[in-house]
């Protein structure tokens, strides 16, 4: 991995916001195993789709309500039959699963991390 630097405005380029899970489905059709998640950002963004690689850790009934992080402002990604609209963040446990990325305590819907 390079950890190359880059500046602040770089990074302000990066739009991460939080929102809440309002559905979630399994995604058989994905070729590695996922959730896909709707996620209520509010205000001008919406309701965005995401296809996330969360299935170790997470059932789709048990996510909904949950807040979330993830990357707004990258293009749409085409994932089978499914448009993925923002990128979900999440980081590996000791085995490589995925944990998601969340605020300690409840913010508001379309918080921008700074």
């Amino acid at each position: 991995m390079d950890n190359a630097t880059i500046t602040y405005a770089d990074f302000e380029q990066v739009d991460i916001r939080v929102g809440i899970i309002i559905d979630a489905k399994p995604f058989p059709e994905a070729r590695k195993p996922a959730i896909k998640l709707w996620i209520d950002f509010g205000g001008d963004i919406g309701i965005k789709r995401s296809s996330a690689q969360i299935t170790v850790h997470y059932k789709p009934d048990r996510l909904l309500g949950r807040q979330v992080c993830a990357v707004v402002n990258f293009p749409p990604r085409q994932i089978g039959p499914f448009v993925s609209e923002v990128l979900t963040l999440g980081m590996p446990d000791a085995e490589g699963a995925v944990v998601l990325v969340r605020p300690d305590f409840e913010v508001p819907v379309g918080g921008r991390l700074f």
